[in-house]
């Protein structure tokens, strides 16, 4: 498995802002668009706490396994496998709602008429703020779960370190 690359979800994170503001724009043509539900911003706040905490947690255990301490825990290799998972799952999905959230908030705020599109526009940029502390923590997440090269690997013809 590959690295997740910033810049996919960057890119990610725009195409879908994108549809979302014009998403958004059309469905006003019909009728009134979906408000933001207001607990949002707290499950991804919640989701990055929990992949924070996990990264924190894997981060010291392997420390302590690569130090010989005695009192190091072993990682189990599916547990390690589990938590790139969710690295990488939440990381992805984080930035579709990013996009998602900041499309919708971006139309909302160009369009501040009343106090019910600025209540939604203050919930979507929260949202947005959570998805992107989503994202941090994933990527941190995904990081401490990476895996060095071996040198002395035939398949590795620089004979680096570096890590994947």
């Amino acid at each position: 498995m590959k690295p997740t690359r910033p810049a996919l979800l960057l890119g990610l994170a725009l195409a879908t802002g994108a549809l979302s503001y014009g998403a958004v724009d059309l469905w006003l043509t019909r009728g009134t668009p979906p408000g933001v539900p207001v607990l949002a911003p707290f499950v991804l706040l919640l989701l990055a706490v929990v992949a924070l905490a996990t990264g924190l947690s894997l981060r010291n255990r392997f420390k302590a396994q690569r130090e010989r301490r005695r009192d190091a825990r072993p990682v189990d290799p599916l547990t390690a496998a589990r938590a790139v998972v969710f690295a990488k799952a939440s990381s992805l999905v984080a930035a579709l709602i990013a996009g998602l959230y900041g499309g919708y908030g971006l139309y909302l705020w160009m369009h501040l008429d009343n106090d019910v599109r600025r209540e939604q526009a203050a919930r979507c940029g929260f949202s947005v703020g959570a998805a992107v502390l989503l994202i941090l923590a994933a990527l941190f997440l995904e990081k401490v779960c990476r895996v060095p090269e071996d040198p002395d690997d035939p398949a590795n013809p620089t004979g680096s370190s570096t890590s994947r």
